[in-house]
């Protein structure tokens, strides 16, 4: 724990450029990296990350985000720093590269969702709403015990919104009302979400500032 966090903060939040998972539509892979147009698309969100007064670059261990770190890691000149904490959401991991289209699949997506408020349910090795807000919230605490005010955190599209929540509804976010959100918000690959954070707001310290701008995507 960081023993002089400042009290008042600007998170820039970073879904990863488009991978070869996203291409393929297979459930993602830890190990999936960029595409061209995921390498070009974080080139371009590197640019613009270079120009606000970021002091520390935080990033998930999975292949496709630390790709897109390093390229903001490059403009920044700063290094990055890798957490399992910021992973994407971790479903069974026997589906890791088959087509999210494929019978079993469905199957196992349908079970998953039509229990996702049972906290004793798990299909296989996947990662409960318990266990992912649990997550969440660590990932959260770990980015408010920092003592930079401007940190940059390179993630995952799903789970980026179930820390959104998290940050909007903290430890009583439900399952019904997760889903809500991550189905409801969607995201684009380099997309920019801002967060400020006030620790003397004890009732809500977070609050959604930008939601997925990517303006810096168009030609």
């Amino acid at each position: 724990m960081y023993q002089d966090a400042k009290a008042q903060k600007t998170v820039y939040f970073v879904r990863h450029g488009q991978s070869e998972g996203n291409v393929k539509r297979v459930h993602g892979h830890p190990n999936h990296p960029l595409t061209e147009t995921g390498h070009q698309q974080a080139q371009k969100i590197a640019q613009r990350v270079g120009k606000l007064p970021v002091q520390a670059l935080l990033a998930s261990s999975m292949v496709r985000a630390k790709e897109t770190a390093d390229a903001i890691s490059v403009q920044l000149n700063i290094p990055v720093e890798v957490f399992d904490v910021f992973i994407e959401a971790e479903g069974p991991s026997k589906f890791f590269d088959t087509p999210r289209e494929a019978e079993e699949s469905l199957k196992a997506q349908k079970a998953i969702q039509e229990n996702y408020h049972d906290p004793n349910f798990q299909y296989d090795d996947e990662e409960t709403f318990p266990m992912l807000r649990e997550r969440a919230l660590k990932a959260l605490d770990l980015i408010a015990a920092r003592p930079e005010e401007h940190i940059c955190v390179v993630t995952h599209g799903f789970f980026m919104r179930v820390m959104m929540a998290c940050a909007i509804m903290g430890a009583s976010l439900t399952a019904e009302d997760c889903r809500k959100f991550t189905n409801s918000f969607h995201m684009q690959n380099t997309g920019l979400t801002i967060l400020g954070y006030d620790a003397d707001e004890l009732a809500s310290p977070w609050w959604l500032w930008v939601w997925n701008d990517h303006a810096h995507l168009a030609d």
